[in-house]
């Protein structure tokens, strides 16, 4: 198949990825507003009831780089398609549940099929587009990520208007409808890498994965120390191992093993829009959780709007460029939130689109940059373990930050905040503004200076 054909395939199986991205990610969060009805139905804590989220949250962290892997020894679309109807299942499992166990279950089931988007989202781009055109492709998947952002909270507060909150798992059976769609457009991977599957290597990531986010949610040290732990043996392993899980080589990769930091302090840092917002809009402004969905909804649109542009951008001016453009919008809006903590929740809204187009853009730019470091043999479990990373500093945030809440603070290291309230809130941006522009610093020293000495290079022998 030609370049032409090849990408117009890929045009088609990104449309369908938009709709499957939609859907997952409203499930992944339509399901945070009920854990109050379901603790009080089930008459559980509500550390009991959060196995509702952090299990799905472990399963998908092992899932998404596990899938990686998968796909370079199987197809593409037979994994996609087994992730597919295991979503489905666990959604149908959930909609039936009369018990707890049975809804975490199929909670698990969800989160266990939902780990190969990922990988899926990212591999397509990779196979079907040239590394010229991945940036407009990547930026689909911003816009499947963003509309799914931007109607998981409307959905779930319309449904559970009228129904019982276990008909939030109806929604996500609809993704069984894109299966032929894939197994249509996929085809075959072509040959796939031979030898045993390195499954001790992979209970060994897994395990490291698993203990090292229990250890930040129950802030457990004997749970940090088995994660260290199992992650040494894993290092061990796939230096010793014929086949590991993860060739080494990889991380000699220093392109690729510079950017995993840079994303994994970024996106630690973006998560706060979406998680000390909501906290700052019910302690500060006094809202309901019923209108701060509303409140997130214009910058989950603006970013579905946007998405594509980035990627052009992306595509015709460098990714560089991208990522400067993004970490300014992010510093903007992180300043404003941080001074304004307490003005009305329309200039907060609208401080947060700043902040989420730039933080898609981010993720195009870095995404696209690291897809690029990869050969084709790497690029499965590479880009898995990108993915993986994300989704734990989104965790280990999430933990930090609600210490942080949790303390508070009577003072405000804002110089020019002017609120009498919120003063936890405005630090905790502040210092991200301040993160902020030290990685982009970084990144100049590290990626930005040594393109454009290239660029410099490139012109004198053009001369």
């Amino acid at each position: 198949m030609d370049t032409q054909a090849l990408e117009r395939t890929g045009q088609k199986l990104m449309t369908v990825m938009v709709f499957t991205l939609i859907l997952s990610m409203m499930s992944a969060l339509m399901f945070t507003v009920v854990l109050p009805d379901i603790s009080k139905e089930f008459n559980l804590s509500i550390a009991q009831v959060s196995w509702f989220s952090s299990a799905y949250s472990l399963i998908y962290a092992i899932g998404t780089v596990t899938y990686g892997k998968l796909a370079d020894r199987f197809k593409l679309k037979n994994l996609l398609t087994f992730g597919l109807l295991m979503f489905a299942l666990g959604s149908i499992v959930g909609l039936v549940s009369q018990t707890f166990e049975l809804a975490l279950l199929g909670r698990c089931l969800q989160s266990l099929g939902a780990a190969a988007i990922p990988a899926t989202a990212m591999l397509i781009p990779i196979r079907f587009f040239t590394p010229e055109r991945r940036g407009s492709a990547l930026g689909m998947s911003a816009v499947g990520l963003a509309l799914g952002s931007a109607l998981g909270p409307v959905m779930s507060f319309f449904i559970l208007s009228f129904a019982h909150w276990r008909w939030l798992f109806a929604v996500p059976v609809l993704i069984v409808l894109t299966i032929p769609f894939y197994r249509k457009y996929l085809g075959d991977d072509g040959e796939k890498t031979t030898g045993k599957f390195d499954w001790i290597g992979g209970g060994l990531l897994g395990a490291a994965i698993a203990l090292l986010l229990m250890s930040v949610t129950n802030l457990s040290w004997s749970f940090m120390i088995g994660g260290i732990l199992s992650l040494l043996l894993f290092i061990v392993r796939i230096r010793l191992a014929a086949d590991p899980f993860v060739q080494p080589a990889l991380f000699r990769n220093s392109k690729y093993t510079l950017a995993l930091p840079i994303t994994f302090i970024l996106n630690g840092m973006g998560i706060a829009l979406s998680f000390v917002t909501p906290l700052l809009l019910s302690s500060v402004q006094k809202l309901p959780a019923s209108w701060i969905g509303f409140v997130l909804v214009p910058a989950a649109v603006a970013t579905a709007f946007l998405g594509r542009k980035g990627g052009k951008i992306a595509d015709s001016k460098g990714n560089s460029f991208l990522f400067y453009m993004s970490s300014g919008l992010l510093v903007l809006s992180f300043i404003l939130l941080s001074t304004f903590t307490g003005s009305s929740p329309l200039f907060i809204a609208l401080f947060l689109i700043f902040g989420n187009v730039g933080q898609s853009f981010i993720h195009i730019s870095l995404s696209n940059a690291v897809s690029r470091t990869l050969s084709k043999e790497q690029a499965g479990v590479g880009m898995g373990l990108f993915f993986m990373l994300n989704f734990i500093s989104h965790s280990i945030a999430t933990g930090i930050f609600s210490k942080v809440v949790a303390m508070g603070s009577n003072t405000s290291w804002n110089p020019v905040n002017s609120q009498s309230s919120g003063f936890v809130f405005s630090n905790i941006f502040f210092i991200i503004a301040g993160l902020q522009i030290v990685t982009l610093v970084f990144y100049y020293y590290q990626f930005g200076r040594a393109k454009s000495k290239e660029v410099q290079l490139q012109e004198l022998k053009t001369a």
